[in-house]
């Protein structure tokens, strides 16, 4: 027999994915028991969506962040298995099923984590990149999964509630979900890792957006998880080949600034124009209407200087080209013609390139510090090529091309987030402020603290005290 499923959601001001989030679960060939959405303090109608969509409801007074939110949702749960839902998380109709007799065939089973879809619904070049990424890595990685994932993340409530649920001490969405994991592993119990269950991701990021999760979000509490565990398994974004490509990232701009330092201007000038002409398409070519033009005068900005730089440090050759890839990216609608848009789009950047590369060949001086940069480039596009080839055939070797610079800036903040989470990590040693293990919630305590919260379905608040009804 399938075990019954509780789907859970914590949400804050997230109003429109979330109507979206509670639409798909409708379409499910197998529904749930149950949908408990626990509302982290909205200023918006996240709750009131909830409500019309028959989930049972509950209301932070104050931000708790979505450890604490999930946690909340266990305990009310009355499911058998709890399925854990990002609120811009999209199910297909059949992902509760397959999570469901995947369940129900294995008895040995603890935890099962999906994967993001290669569908991303935003269509901007950096959530189109971004949202690859994510799946990319979760095709790819083992089936015996080293953690936990509670963007699409399924696991026994007995075995959630035995390890002690999220760590609240995350107040912000960062890596309660992966030191969940490590516990779950540590006291050897089984996730699974199936791709094949699958969840289509909604959320638009933007470029600091990207930065400021990656780096404070993730890479230094996670730094700080494996220092604290002595645990860095050869998985997901912690593969031999990723901190490899993290080490070139560093080599790569260490040679950059000893190129900048010793040619100044004559060094920079063509990296920057490729760049630019790499990535420049993507500045404005899913933004509105508002962006795009902004994005225009902010190029044509950028094509002006580097014309300049080039005329002075005597780079004659370099101003036509640069001039061309502005003309190309004003005129594109002309040149993406339908379906064939992106073959068009793919040979105009490509040759392009190609006479950047002839242009560096026969005015970039010849030098161990060219030989070495160029060295160290090739080997971590080598290293990532498995990556490079899934977007080029996903969405064309022009995005392909473009999403090169991204992921080594990508591979760089990971390991500036490394050096930042180990010293963050020692600091807390000498002050005393590091525990051996993590302060977490007794989830076996039928007695929720909270403050007006209100379940639509039998629920009952008072004194600050939400109990179950009898």
């Amino acid at each position: 027999m399938n075990p019954t499923i509780t789907v859970i959601i914590p949400v804050r001001n997230d109003a429109a994915h979330l109507q979206r989030a509670l639409e798909a679960l409708r379409g499910s060939t197998v529904p749930p028991l149950e949908v408990i959405v626990v509302d982290d303090a909205s200023s918006d109608n996240s709750a009131e969506i909830a409500e019309r969509h028959g989930a049972r409801v509950f209301r932070n007074a104050r931000q708790s962040g979505p450890a604490r939110a999930r946690n909340l949702g266990a305990r009310m749960a009355r499911g058998e298995v709890l399925l854990f839902l990002d609120a811009d998380v999209c199910v297909y109709p059949n992902t509760l099923e397959r999570i469901s007799a995947q369940f129900a065939q294995d008895p040995t089973l603890d935890a099962l984590i999906g994967a993001y879809d290669a569908e991303p619904e935003a269509p901007d070049f950096l959530s189109q990149y971004r949202n690859l990424m994510h799946c990319f890595v979760h095709h790819h990685a083992r089936h015996e999964a080293s953690t936990f994932w509670s963007g699409c993340g399924a696991i026994r409530r007995h075995v959630f509630l035995e390890v002690g649920g999220f760590d609240e001490c995350y107040r912000r969405p960062s890596v309660e979900d992966i030191e969940l994991g490590y516990r779950l592993r540590q006291r050897g119990r089984k996730i699974v890792l199936d791709p094949t269950i699958e969840v289509k991701h909604l959320k638009r990021w933007t470029f600091w957006e990207l930065v400021r999760t990656d780096i404070f979000d993730r890479g230094i509490p996670w730094t700080e998880l494996i220092l604290r565990d002595r645990h860095m398994p050869n998985d997901l974004n912690l593969q031999v080949s990723q901190r490899i490509s993290v080490a070139l990232a560093f080599l790569i701009g260490g040679l950059s600034l000893a190129g900048a330092i010793y040619w100044r201007g004559y060094f920079l000038v063509p990296m920057f124009a490729a760049l630019f002409l790499v990535m420049g398409r993507y500045w404005v070519e899913h933004a509105s209407s508002r962006e795009r033009r902004a994005g225009l005068v902010w190029t044509a900005m950028v094509t002006g200087a580097l014309m300049v730089a080039a005329w002075w440090h005597g780079m004659d050759a370099l101003v036509p080209l640069l001039g061309l890839g502005y003309a190309l990216l004003v005129i594109r609608h002309r040149y993406e013609l339908g379906a064939r848009g992106w073959r068009y789009t793919s040979a105009v950047i490509l040759l392009v390139l190609v006479a950047l590369g002839i242009f560096v060949l026969f005015y970039v001086p010849y030098h161990y510090f060219v030989f070495s940069l160029a060295l160290a480039l090739l080997s971590i596009v080598l290293l990532n090529s498995q990556f490079y080839v899934f977007l080029a055939v996903r969405k064309g070797r022009a995005f392909a091309l473009a999403a090169i610079p991204f992921h080594l800036l990508f591979h760089f903040y990971n390991g500036i987030s490394f050096i930042a989470g180990t010293l963050r990590y020692a600091w807390k040693g000498l002050v005393g402020q590091r525990s051996v293990e993590p302060r977490r919630p007794s989830l076996l305590d039928e007695e929720v603290p909270y403050e007006h919260r209100i379940d639509t379905r039998g629920i009952e608040a008072s004194d600050g005290v939400a109990r179950r009804a009898h």
